[in-house]
């Protein structure tokens, strides 16, 4: 198995591991230490080597932090975790609903007086550290560069993670790395700029062909880079990661604790991408850094044809995986089941897929109340049998060779309630509703996420997550820089691939979230349309069948049920001769016309 279910954070071990930093702080004349999910590459998963805020706090989202004082600490987290947070911290720590309440803000109504927060410059981003600043002129609060005061009283903290590197076959990537390299470095020229620092490690594994195991569930390595303008590459990775692997003459490999020093050395105008490069890295180029997007962002969300052909052909094997899974399910007795059951036959019928290198997170399978924790991870303590009446959230994807999947869908335990039903009728509704969208070139993900959110305004309801997230070609699940959410301005363009995944939850009763995965495309033009007007429209890359147990049909239109029977009939032509006798059958009566 991929996954596991032991516990890895309890609350009680919070409150003396915080006791114990606040000694170590205040040795440091600190009034208190901020405490990040991050590592020196921000990204959003972490080794187990750097969980430092699961450790302190027992919190294990995939996003937060914490503000340790000397009599509080917040602990920060959005929408997602709301809810899980309460369940996994000790009474010494506050949840903090972020970003409704800002960090600064927090800080000088918390310590009015002023006093001295220290950070480690590794783990907190350039535009973070430029926020900061500015919300707390003239506060009276320093924020302080510090070492990093969790490490030093982390006695059995895991060591670097040394996996091994192996090469990303080019029938897959679709583009040599030395092409990449060429492409990108003549960008940087006509930027006028000499040299980009990369501190993302997918950046990293897109530009230069390679995939790592470094951070469980994705595909990357630990490393640092630096792209020249006159196409070189300086890579500053562990030699024993790479063995004897082949990057080409225009990589030169350097061991990564020389990499604040190969920056001092840089000369000319070093490009830097606040919003990902952390803050020790500005420092050490002192000056000489301009701002600017990191170079391969852009490059690595537009997929090239044999990328998008790869995710198409992972997530039809993808899909015959959960198809035969949902068969199971409901061929299983009512009340036998428990989500770690479903999750381990999840599991199973994935690994039948030679291709399959991993799972692209951990399987969310959460029932009941637990379906509305949106992040849910079962553990043996937390699993929950499948109720009849109850709901299932099944969240979970695959890493293949050729392809990055992630799909979420919602399952009826015996027979839903009549609330259960309409909720998930609405959120079928937004689903489909972007799903059909053409809109014009130029638009980013602020600009359209309402559209599926709309059916659910209408009766007053929402969720606290984002509409959908950018996903990568045999890479990380959650992709940037474009998303479905009105905080990102980045605009759409062909070959992006986002998720479609709106959803409802009911604190203490049940969660409902649908989701599919789309490429961006450019549209056909329309009879009557605007023949200088360039549209865009999606590509669904996800086929697998939608409960119509929970749908009531009396809520659809017209072309929202000519939608569900379309798309029905998709899955059936895709899915169908992929299966087994058994899981076949299944699927013709689940994937019927309304």
């Amino acid at each position: 198995m991929f996954q596991t279910f032991e516990v890895t954070a309890r609350p009680e071990q919070g409150p003396p591991r915080l006791a114990a930093r606040r000694a170590a702080w205040a040795h440091a004349g600190l009034d208190g230490f901020l405490v990040p999910r991050a590592d020196a590459h921000q990204g959003e998963y972490v080794a187990a080597r750097d969980a430092r805020l699961a450790w302190l706090t027992g919190f294990t989202g995939s996003a937060g932090f914490c503000a340790a004082l000397r009599e509080v600490a917040g602990v920060f987290v959005d929408g997602r975790y709301r809810t899980q947070v309460k369940q996994q911290v000790a009474e010494a720590f506050t949840p903090v609903p972020w970003p409704d309440i800002q960090l600064a803000g927090w800080l000088k109504d918390t310590l009015p007086q002023g006093g001295r927060i220290g950070f480690d410059p590794w783990l907190h981003t350039v535009a973070a550290g430029e926020r900061r600043g500015k919300a707390l002129k003239d506060s009276g609060l320093e924020m302080v560069r510090s070492a990093n005061l969790v490490d030093r009283i982390w006695t059995d903290q895991p060591p670097p993670p040394m996996q091994p590197v192996k090469a990303h076959p080019i029938e897959f990537a679709g583009e040599t790395a030395d092409s990449k390299i060429t492409r990108l470095a003549a960008d940087l020229r006509a930027a006028g700029h000499d040299a980009a620092a990369i501190t993302l490690p997918d950046s990293i594994m897109w530009l230069l062909n390679i995939r790592g195991s470094d951070v469980e569930r994705n595909p990357l390595a630990h490393g640092f880079a630096v792209l020249h303008g006159d196409g070189r590459v300086d890579l500053y990775m562990a030699a024993q990661k790479l063995g004897d692997l082949d990057l080409g003459q225009a990589v030169t490999v350097h061991p990564p604790e020389t990499f604040l020093d190969g920056l001092r050395a840089l000369q000319g105008r070093v490009r830097l991408d606040k919003a990902s490069a952390p803050q020790a890295v500005a420092d050490a180029l002192d000056g000489k850094w301009v701002a600017g997007d990191e170079p391969c962002a852009l490059p690595k969300a537009r997929k090239n044809a044999a990328e998008i052909e790869g995710s198409a052909q992972a997530h039809l094997r993808d899909g015959a995986a959960m198809v035969e899974l949902l068969a199971w399910l409901d061929a299983q007795p009512a009340d036998s089941l428990t989500e770690i059951a479903v999750v381990t036959q999840l599991e199973q019928c994935r690994r039948r897929d030679n291709a399959l290198q991993d799972i692209s997170f951990d399987t969310i399978a959460g029932t009941g109340p637990n379906g509305a924790i949106m992040h849910y991870r079962v553990t043996e303590e937390t699993d929950r049998r499948l109720e009849h009446g109850q709901l299932l959230v099944l969240d979970s994807g695959g890493q293949y060779l050729d392809g990055t999947t992630d799909i979420t869908r919602t399952i009826a335990i015996g027979t839903p309630g009549a609330e259960e039903c309409a909720a998930f009728t609405r959120v079928l509704q937004g689903m489909i509703a972007m799903s059909r969208l053409r809109w014009p070139k130029g638009l980013s993900g602020r600009d359209i996420e309402a559209i599926g959110r709309m059916p659910l305004w209408l009766a007053g309801q929402d969720f606290n997550h984002g509409l959908g997230h950018g996903v990568g070609a045999y890479l990380s699940v959650h992709e940037g820089p474009q998303r479905l959410s009105r905080v990102s301005e980045v605009p759409l363009e062909p070959g992006m691939i986002l998720s479609n995944e709106p959803g409802y939850y009911r604190e203490g009763a049940f969660g409902i979230r649908i989701e599919n995965l789309l490429v961006a495309q450019s549209a056909a033009a329309l009879p009557g349309g605007d023949a200088e007007r360039e549209f865009l429209n999606w590509r669904t890359l996800t086929f697998v069948p939608i409960d119509r147990r929970l749908i009531v049909v009396e809520m659809l239109t017209a072309a929202e049920r000519a939608w569900i029977d379309s798309y029905h009939a998709e899955v059936v032509e895709k899915i169908g001769p992929r299966l087994g006798k058994t899981a076949r059958m299944w699927l013709d009566a689940a994937a019927a016309p309304l």
